[in-house]
């Protein structure tokens, strides 16, 4: 569940930061006052689209961070599989700030993708909005809400289909790629062959070019190397007049002149003599580095033309030995195909056949998982409807047949619904008002929170379209759902307000020339206050205040009456 929420320097935010509870949250406030503001700022902590206008005026960033406890063992798991930090009492803390020049997002102080923080918010809330309801309208979406609520038992047989059409596509890519004529196919074979040729003549060992580059570089510069170690010895050799080496044998003569006068003068005949071997090592180890350097000129132009064949190759078949040679490897196995083309061809249609098979039989199997359950879901949503007031609800799931495979099967899905007695089922398109929508999804929503435990529910503005006694029955479903979830709901509709485990409120106010938007939790006078307001407008009556409390105590028996 979503613990707390820090914002700061977000549009008309300037710093503010709430503590949340379990069950049904509700955020109420005047038009205006921030309420998209502040659930934008959970969207955007959950990786949303940003942007630098949406830095306070005057602040230099934008900070959203959220605070959330796992109390599901399967989101610690899937959470831990994506290699992110848990805290150790079992939160997870998400992080986004926003400068001008670019958004970091950070899990438990450690920065993530955009992506992976999309991926986590799918584990951990999930939010709909008014304009979420226009999801509903589009046919193509009723598969994902049925197979969300097929859960588990489509689950392994989905995997299956997505990997045979991920083969049946590289198949049929295959087939079309590799048809040719006669004359094409030979044209392939002659140049595949003088590939193949120019590389094995060549016959090219690992690491070959990188020690011929290291003896040319030393055959290039060996006269440089050559004029400078010569010259070495000449200032070192004990053999040279004037060098290092001859002067340390001359001191050394002139210290024994003076040896038993005083013991210093022997050690520092020891001393010198030490000096005397080290340079004389240094010498050998220089005339070896010189006896290397030799070479002669047909050894240069031998390095020098197998370098250049090597790095011909290179530019034609790979940046290195090791790509040349995988050229190569795979020129073999396309000549192979082309020297038995019927067969390969008609090797690779037999795959696609027996693919197609295998997709038939897991399909079939798809299906039928779907239609099982496509009328469970249309008997729980025809019952949650009826519940909302609803005269009579008729919802049927309508089963096409795909003219091809897809990734989910063969099954094109759409809702049809009859919200009237007498009337047949219609698409959903063709029927649902915008109230009608947004009891549908919220059933929807309910019927599949069943399948994401742990999961955070958002409804910005569910009641759109609703009043009256379709708002208490609104009201008392969302309340229903607060017992086995965290929910956040935003609403104008003080039934739906009065059912609140918790009841907050977003208000608006200025602060010297600035305007701010702040949230807090309202105690339980402060609670019907707020109810009063939203059942009496501008002036408030005793006789408003009255209906609010016993409004609230209503929402308090439906709850204990619904246990």
């Amino acid at each position: 569940m979503l613990e707390s929420l820090h914002v700061k320097n977000l549009a008309l935010i300037d710093e503010t930061e709430v503590n949340f509870t379990k069950g049904l949250n509700i955020l109420t406030g005047e038009t205006g006052a921030g309420k998209s503001i502040l659930i934008g700022s959970i969207h955007l902590a959950l990786g949303g689209k940003s942007n630098k206008d949406i830095i306070r005026s005057g602040a230099e960033y934008a900070l959203v961070e959220l605070v959330f406890s796992l109390e599901n063992e399967e989101q610690k798991n899937r959470i831990m599989e994506m290699e992110l930090p848990i805290e150790e009492d079992g939160t997870i803390i998400l992080q986004r700030k926003i400068t001008p020049q670019r958004s970091v997002c950070k899990v438990g102080g450690e920065m993530i993708s955009q992506k992976q923080l999309q991926d986590l918010a799918d584990l951990l809330i999930d939010i709909h909005g008014q304009h979420d309801n226009r999801f509903l309208l589009n046919p193509k979406k009723h598969l994902e809400i049925l197979d969300s609520y097929c859960g588990t038992s489509l689950t392994e047989s989905l995997s299956g289909q997505k990997k045979l059409y991920a083969e049946y596509l590289k198949i049929k890519r295959e087939l079309m790629e590799e048809q040719m004529d006669d004359a094409q196919r030979n044209r392939e074979v002659s140049l595949l062959e003088y590939e193949l040729k120019e590389i094995e003549e060549a016959d090219l060992k690992d690491g070959e070019d990188e020690e011929l580059e290291t003896t040319y570089r030393r055959m290039l510069h060996s006269q440089k190397l050559v004029g400078a170690l010569n010259r070495t010895l000449q200032l070192t050799a004990a053999d040279e007049s004037a060098s290092a080496g001859s002067l340390i044998g001359h001191a050394l003569r002139e210290l024994h002149t003076i040896y038993g006068i005083e013991d210093r003068a022997e050690q520092l005949g020891v001393m010198l003599t030490d000096i005397e071997n080290l340079l004389s090592d240094f010498n050998h180890e220089v005339h070896d580095y010189l006896s290397d350097l030799e070479f002669d000129e047909e050894e240069y132009r031998t390095t020098n033309d197998r370098l250049n064949q090597i790095n011909r190759l290179k530019d034609k078949y790979g940046n290195s030995i090791e790509k040349i040679l995988e050229y190569a490897d795979n020129a073999r196995r396309k000549l192979e195909k082309f020297n038995d083309y019927e067969q390969y061809m008609e090797n690779l249609k037999a795959k696609k056949k027996q693919c197609e098979a295998d997709m038939d039989i897991l399909c079939d199997k798809i299906s039928a998982i779907r239609k099982k359950e496509a009328c469970n879901l249309a008997k729980a949503l025809e019952e949650s409807l009826e519940g909302m007031n609803f005269l009579s609800v008729n919802f049927e799931v309508n089963f096409e047949t795909c003219p091809d495979y897809t990734a989910d099967g063969k099954d094109d899905v759409e809702f049809l619904i009859s919200t009237n007695p007498g009337e047949s089922v219609r698409p959903l398109v063709q029927v649902a008002s915008g109230g009608e929508l947004s009891r549908i999804m919220l059933a929807i929503k309910t019927i599949l929170a069943g399948q994401d435990q742990g999961i955070t529910l958002i409804f910005d503005e569910i009641d759109a379209g609703i009043s009256g006694k379709t708002a208490w029955q609104v009201s008392e479903r969302l309340g229903k759902l607060g017992k086995e979830h965290q929910v956040f709901c935003i609403t104008h509709l003080p039934q739906i307000a009065a059912m609140g485990d918790s009841h907050y409120v977003i208000e608006k106010g200025t602060e010297g020339s600035k305007t701010r938007t702040d949230i807090r939790l309202l105690d339980e006078s402060e609670s019907i206050e707020e109810l009063a307001r939203l059942l009496g407008g501008e002036t408030i009556t005793e006789a408003v205040r009255y209906n609010a409390v016993e409004m609230k105590e209503t929402a308090k028996q439906s709850k204990i009456n619904k246990k």
